[in-house]
């Protein structure tokens, strides 16, 4: 048994060893399947038995270009596609030693033997329905956008009523608003808090700007004695509080005298009174005003 192993182990080193040296030996062979092709043609490179294959990197020169690259192993044929779009003679590198000849010839156009032609007019593309349809919605997105800057830009006001963005109206008559900012004038107790200044320059402004809403006068662009004069030319019975009131705080303001309390007082008190007052001699004009 044992000498029977040893027989058929030599005899697989023998063929192992035989068949090694008889594809050494082989001669590998590489052919063109054209030698000779016209400018961008294709030839096909077989090259057969060989020891090292090229890949196609390797084959693919300047001037020659391996595009595909197939084996057969049945044959041991290597099959390689190849091309080249400079003419001239072009020498394919198998190996070091060993090359090919590709011939390629240029492509010669005889335009004189070409029947000129017109050039032909562009045809039209039909346009499918939802093409059309869809340049159809863009156009009426884009008048719809347009048309709704538009209505916003016209109708502002509108717009700020419905979102609440308008201040309220303020239907309150001069009279009205005078008497409120006197009052929440005296609720700060200012000349309490040892600011007599500035109680009472917010009281003169506050009688300036009533004498301007409810006589047009420019009350607030006048002086004090400006004031004064244009109120005893039209309204003299009013004048003496206003007077009164422009004196005491002239006297704060500008000479920084300190009134007594009962002086604070007083110009509160009078400057009550002249609204009231004025009030009832240029109502009745008003109120002519608005019935015509």
């Amino acid at each position: 048994m044992k000498k029977l192993l040893h027989i058929l182990f030599c005899a697989s080193v023998v063929s192992f060893f035989t068949l090694h040296f008889s594809l050494v030996n082989a001669q590998a062979v590489a052919t063109l399947e054209a030698d000779t092709i016209a400018l961008g043609d294709q030839t096909t490179l077989n090259i057969r038995n060989a020891l090292n294959y090229p890949s196609a990197e390797m084959l693919t020169t300047g001037d020659i270009v391996a595009l595909s690259q197939t084996f057969d192993t049945a044959t041991r044929t290597q099959r390689t596609v190849i091309t080249s779009f400079e003419p001239g003679d072009h020498y394919i590198k198998l190996s070091p030693d060993d090359s090919l000849l590709l011939v390629v010839t240029d492509v010669e156009v005889d335009t004189t033997a070409m029947e000129p032609r017109d050039i032909m007019p562009l045809e039209r593309i039909p346009y499918s329905f939802w093409e059309i349809f869809r340049w159809i919605l863009l156009a009426l997105a884009i008048a719809a956008i347009a048309f709704g800057v538009w209505w916003l830009v016209t109708h502002r006001k509108t717009v700020q009523q419905i979102l609440g963005m308008t201040e309220p109206v303020d239907t309150r008559t001069p009279e009205e608003r005078a008497l409120q900012t006197l009052e929440e004038l005296r609720r700060k107790q200012l000349w309490q808090n040892g600011k007599s200044k500035e109680y009472h320059t917010e009281l003169t402004d506050a009688v300036r700007l009533f004498i301007e809403e409810a006589t047009g006068i420019r009350a607030t662009e006048m002086t004090s004695d400006e004031t004064v004069e244009a109120i005893s030319g039209q309204w003299p019975v009013a004048s003496s509080h206003l007077k009164d009131i422009f004196t005491t705080a002239d006297l704060v303001k500008f000479a920084k005298s300190e009134p007594l309390p009962h002086e604070h007082e007083r110009s509160m008190t009078e400057a009550v009174e002249f609204v009231k007052q004025l009030w009832q001699l240029v109502k009745p004009a008003e109120e002519e005003v608005q019935n015509e």
